[in-house]
């Protein structure tokens, strides 16, 4: 069972999860926001058990590296993000501006909706963004999981700069 951790004050980006289908999925997305820095809203009903094992055999080891806050409803989330002052940017395939096209700021909630049927019309219209990863014509999607780092890492490097790297990034030492 993931530890659930409350999210930290004040973070970057978050992703939200609305009511997600398949574990494997979340545990894809929670592993990327671990390994990215993220903090991960999960709003409920899930269609599986958030506590599943399916989740750790997809988190791995990482679900312990990512604050976790679950909200029980769209309408708790919801009184959750205004007291939060968070920016809500829906990812969704009917977006009409590119991912790479909007403007991201910090403290942004990157919501991401079901694998099988998105998000609902309220929900929609909830946000302040809606953005859309391109894709060729005659394919519906991407992997849920896919346009959720996608778009968390085209946020980040807007707002967070591009990556320094070290290399330590590459053999594990500290040495610039």
């Amino acid at each position: 069972m993931p530890q659930i951790l409350k999210s930290a004050i004040g973070p970057m980006l978050r992703l939200a999860l609305y009511q997600p289908d398949i574990p494997q999925n979340t545990g894809t997305m929670l592993r990327t926001a671990a390994c990215l820095g993220l903090s991960v809203e999960i709003i409920e009903p899930a269609g599986f058990d958030v506590s599943d094992r399916h989740l750790r055999r997809s988190g791995l080891d990482y679900l312990d590296h990512v604050a976790i806050t679950r909200h029980r409803s769209w309408e708790a989330f919801s009184q959750w993000r205004r007291a939060a002052g968070c920016r809500l940017v829906l990812a969704t395939t009917s977006g009409a501006l590119p991912y790479t096209g909007f403007a991201f700021s910090e403290g942004d909630c990157i919501l991401l909706g079901r694998e099988s049927a998105g998000v609902p019309e309220s929900v929609h219209e909830a946000a302040d963004a809606r953005v859309v990863v391109p894709i060729r014509p005659g394919l519906r999607s991407l992997n849920v999981a896919v346009a959720a780092a996608m778009i968390a890492g085209e946020a980040l490097r807007q707002v967070a700069g591009p990556p320094r790297l070290t290399r330590s990034t590459w053999d594990g030492t500290s040495q610039p």
